[in-house]
């Protein structure tokens, strides 16, 4: 639907971080050749990330992490375990099981990633767990490790305030440090900024206007492909399971460094929906295209060829998936 539209000469506004995670770059490129808009719009996290990141670094500082503060996260979670809770609120139990097994915020994170360049500290990130305030965590990472990646992604299970988000960032000079401090957020060296929600659909008319009356982007994939979403199995799968879709029972997804899918085959959770599985495969296994037959014909498979493509055009890296 989205590249009609810029076929027709239509801008776009998406709320759908799956489909940005996966095929951020090739919207963004199908939208300048057509001399449109496009944009991830406010309202989730990813937006309300972008907005926070913009702010920290207007006023001077360095983001370091880009962080999501995340209720439960249960990577074996299902549509039957999520029933109950997605009838509650009048969604599909996909969609539910989406946001409880960790895929969601994989494709959030990835997406964040991809606007900031950015990387993950780790395949799935390290996803810190605690009860306590995002203020209170700027020392649980190691921030030579971060500075050395150019800042990372991540997130934090059952801190607060739930559901923000947070950036942390350094100061660089000894003015800036002093202030920081007078105004109660520490002595560093990582300083924690947040915000303690996102309101979903009722952001997204500041993504319109900007967009629309000012030619700006709330987050796109500016810098490629830094961060993507890879399948992992749910349960154990056996030669000729057909994988069903984000929020299923088959898989599951996580994030890992774009270098390290293309070094590794590995599968994209975007593009895993209705593959074929090879082999045996264990719960937890990561996927690789060695391990499934696919539909080379359909629209995804093909849209993941031609960013691939955009992307080595882009780049230095070699093509072999």
């Amino acid at each position: 639907v989205i590249l009609e539209t810029f076929k027709k000469g239509k801008s776009v506004v998406s709320f759908n971080a799956e489909l940005e995670a996966t095929f951020g770059p090739l919207l963004r490129s199908k939208a300048k050749e057509s001399g449109v808009g496009y944009t991830l719009a406010d309202g989730d996290q990813p937006g309300v990330t972008l907005n926070l990141y913009r702010q920290v670094k207007a006023m001077g500082f360095i983001p370091q992490v880009c962080g999501n503060i995340k209720g439960l996260l249960d990577n074996h979670r299902n549509p039957a375990t999520q029933k109950r809770f997605a009838d509650s609120w009048g969604m599909n139990a996909e969609m539910a099981t989406n946001f409880a097994d960790g895929t969601k915020i994989a494709f959030e994170q990835a997406a964040i990633a991809n606007a900031t360049n950015m990387s993950v500290a780790q395949r799935g990130m390290i996803g810190l767990n605690s009860t306590k305030h995002v203020d209170e965590l700027t020392t649980a990472f190691d921030l030579e490790q971060i500075e050395r990646l150019g800042g990372i992604v991540d997130y934090v299970v059952g801190a607060k305030p739930g559901p923000g988000v947070f950036v942390y960032a350094t100061a660089q000079d000894p003015f800036s440090k002093k202030y920081l401090d007078y105004a109660k957020l520490g002595k560093g060296p990582l300083y924690c900024f947040y915000v303690p929600y996102h309101l979903l659909f009722f952001e997204i008319a500041f993504s319109i206007a900007r967009l629309f009356d000012f030619d700006d982007v709330t987050l796109d994939a500016r810098f490629g492909l830094k961060v993507g979403v890879v399948a992992i199995a749910k349960e154990d799968l056996d030669p000729g399971d057909r994988i069903d879709g984000i929020g299923g029972f088959k898989t599951y997804g996580i994030c890992e460094n774009f270098s390290g899918i293309l070094e590794n085959n590995l599968l994209p959770m975007g593009i895993a929906e209705g593959c074929i599985v090879k082999k045996a495969l264990r719960k937890d296994q990561v996927i690789t295209f060695e391990d499934v037959e696919f539909d080379s014909n359909s629209l995804k498979h093909k849209a993941h060829l031609e960013q691939l493509r955009i992307l080595e055009s882009e780049s230095s890296f070699s093509l072999f998936c």
